[in-house]
């Protein structure tokens, strides 16, 4: 693959690869890689931000309280009567 890179950009990344003893290549793949993840991280950001959102405005509840209630109404439904 060939990629135009401003002159003065691949000076700085050839110096930095010389400096850290890796090739430029290795330093492409590493920001690619670190940039993708960043993206991704974001889209997932954004869409637990709408999920959020959209629990609030349904009324959700909060885990603990899902299963405090989940357990209180299993108690009563198969404790015995009388214990």
């Amino acid at each position: 693959m060939t990629i135009d890179v401003d002159p003065e950009l691949y000076r700085a990344v050839k110096v930095e690869a010389a400096r850290t003893d890796r090739s430029v290549r290795e330093l492409v793949d590493t920001a690619l890689s670190a940039w993708l993840e960043r993206t991704e991280d974001e889209e997932d950001a954004a869409s637990a931000a709408v999920a959020l959102q959209e629990y609030r405005r349904d009324g959700g509840v909060s885990a603990e309280a899902f299963f405090g209630r989940l357990a209180a109404e299993t108690k009563v439904a198969y404790e015995p009567e009388g214990s």
